[in-house]
């Protein structure tokens, strides 16, 4: 098997989309979508929060990472404006602690966040606060998180090119080509 390093370079170098702006990241790449992955293996709930512009690619991703011509088996997620849609008004610590507790309550603690949007976002509070969060922000230098930013032009491309490579290697992974388990 693989090392998920390897693996995501030649995938990267491989790939007709013409990635090879993320071979530059591909060290904060495999860092933060490894532990997303292996948190998938391990039957975790993916939860996943955007800020409002990015709310379009929350979409594309529930809608297409359980596409039946997958051929997988199928992977927990949802949005969290669908288990909430009140989200927009939690502010503060002691607010996104009762959800949470309801989100605890729900999934028990089988679930983690994949945030993507600007770091300043209040949206993003819920998912910082929570080591085993996936984060795409935007904007911001935060630990464990991979880098974008927001006034790029081709960040709409960048974030499909991401969601590209993500599901090759979740692929990889449950199909037993890369080993997520000792990264």
């Amino acid at each position: 098997m693989q090392q998920l390093l390897k693996w995501t370079l030649d995938t990267i170098r491989a790939d007709e989309a013409m990635m090879s702006w993320l071979e530059e990241q591909r060290f904060e790449w495999t860092a933060a979508a490894g532990q997303a992955i292996k948190q998938i293996v391990e039957g975790r709930t993916m939860i996943i929060v955007t800020d409002y512009e990015r709310k379009w690619f929350a979409h594309y991703i529930t809608s297409s990472i359980n596409n039946p011509s997958q051929d997988r088996p199928i992977i927990p997620i949802v949005c969290l404006d669908q288990v909430y849609p009140y989200y927009d008004a939690i502010t503060g610590g002691e607010k996104i602690d009762i959800l949470t507790d309801m989100l605890s309550m729900s999934y028990g603690e089988e679930y983690f966040f994949w945030y993507i949007g600007k770091g300043d976002d209040r949206r993003a509070d819920i998912a910082k606060r929570e080591d085993s969060s996936f984060l795409w922000i935007m904007d911001e230098d935060f630990q464990n998180a991979f880098p974008l930013r927001s006034y790029d032009k081709l960040l709409d491309i960048k974030l499909l090119h991401l969601y590209r490579i993500f599901d090759k290697t979740l692929n990889a992974v449950l199909f037993g080509e890369v080993d997520v388990v000792d990264e």
